[in-house]
């Protein structure tokens, strides 16, 4: 993978960029389509590379348990299994830390403040009205040597160390891979949030050790690590390893997290973890004034509208989120204008387009009125619509966030653009 800068904006840290991988580029910056199990849910791949989408990303946990990395593997790698051309990133597993854990049965999220879960003993309260009535048990245990866990799907017990995650990320063959590590709970005390954070950095050098490993592994005498994939190794393409940076809210830990990442040899970062939705920004700027400035920054599982201005901004290149598919099957439409709720009366005989400026194949071929039929009606179809519109609107979103800084007007951008939308 190489990376290159192409134009920096003045007064903040936003920059253009490509990303050079051996299944194409990435002109940063990139909204990256979520392919969570080698899908992009109720769209086909051809459809999605239509909609100007530049990579996927794809979950190291579900495809781990369904259908295995090593059937993966046996089709050639995920490119070849999902029959997609362009770039791939895979996670690592360690959000699932977070998500079969501190927060399994609960309405915690890493965007939830810290006063709504209960850190603040007069928040006790909201906090228990945020736990579900009879709380499920946590299905992880977390350990120095990796992550115990029970699969979501039928209880059976796994075991995910950095060299694990490494070996199925190998197999599943993406482009851009991430180190293994450790996602905490925003109700975690800031003691928890420091162990957890040196355990991350501890995971992050075991990940790296074990990515080299695996990139040597046979291959026959004199050759050199980049001929690995024509040699039949493990490793089917050749790989980026992103480390990623944590360290919760705490600008201390966030610095500390960015600097110790930095002093090991990755090809690019991800920054990951809980943040405070009001200042998302200035947490995301911690660590890119001190990140490297010539490699490439991932922000993972963020997308809300002004957080990808504020995350450009602050210097990112690449975004992965679900909410436009995710929100597109509960009949949520995004627009210039805001969110429409499809489901809502009044569109029942709205013969317009969701968006009259909008270009993409829905908007020019189909009404309010039928998108709101086939939801009603709960036909399939439904969800393969409203999943095109909404992903049309975010890549064309992130594309139009790109030229702006390519032609110096982003900041008028973002104020012309955010003045209009109205958040509901």
């Amino acid at each position: 993978m190489k990376y290159a800068i192409e134009k920096k904006l003045k007064n903040s840290l936003a920059r253009t960029g490509v990303i050079i991988t051996a299944h194409g580029e990435i002109k940063t910056p990139a909204y990256i389509a979520p392919a969570t199990k080698a899908t992009v849910k109720a769209i086909l791949p051809e459809d999605v590379s239509a909609l100007g989408a530049q990579a996927v990303l794809a979950n190291t946990y579900h495809l781990y348990l369904q259908p295995g990395s090593e059937l993966v593997r046996s089709a050639g790698g995920l490119h070849k299994f999902m029959n997609w051309a362009g770039p791939i990133f895979t996670d690592s597993g360690g959000f699932q830390v977070f998500s079969l854990g501190a927060s399994f049965g609960t309405s915690i999220t890493k965007l939830s403040k810290p006063e709504e879960l209960g850190s603040r003993a007069s928040a006790k309260q909201d906090l228990d009205a945020l736990l579900p009535s009879e709380p499920k048990p946590s299905l992880v245990k977390i350990t120095e040597d990796g992550v115990e866990f029970r699969s979501h799907i039928e209880g059976s017990k796994h075991f995910f160390t950095p060299e694990k995650s490494m070996q199925i990320q190998h197999n599943l063959g993406a482009d851009i891979i991430l180190a293994f590590d450790e996602c905490t709970s925003p109700t975690a005390s800031y003691e928890y949030q420091k162990s957890a954070l040196d355990r991350t950095h501890r995971w992050a050098e075991r990940s790296l050790a074990e990515h080299r490993r695996l990139n040597l592994l046979d291959l026959p005498d004199n050759a050199m690590p980049w001929q690995a994939g024509a040699q039949g190794s493990t490793l089917k393409t050749p790989q980026a390893l992103f480390g990623i940076v944590q360290g919760g809210r705490h600008q201390d830990l966030r610095e500390e997290s960015a600097r110790a990442i930095s002093s090991l040899d990755f090809d690019g970062y991800a920054v990951g973890g809980s943040y405070d939705k009001e200042d998302m920004g200035t947490a995301v700027r911690w660590v890119n004034e001190i990140l490297p400035e010539d490699k490439p920054r991932h922000l993972l599982g963020i997308g809300a509208i002004e957080d990808l201005f504020l995350g450009v901004e602050n210097g990112i290149d690449t975004f992965d989120c679900v909410i436009p598919t995710r929100e597109a099957r509960n009949g949520a439409l995004y627009t210039r204008r805001g969110r429409v709720n499809i489901n809502n009366a009044e569109y029942r005989k709205d013969f317009s387009p969701i968006e009259a400026e909008c270009l993409c194949v829905v908007c020019k071929c189909y009404s309010r009125a039928y998108v709101a039929h086939l939801f009603r009606a709960k036909e399939l179809l439904a969800y393969t619509l409203a999943s095109i519109h909404n992903l049309h609107f975010f890549i064309n979103l992130v594309d139009r966030i790109r030229d702006s800084i390519a032609d110096g007007t982003f900041f008028e951008f973002k104020q012309v653009f955010l003045s209009q939308y109205i958040e509901r």
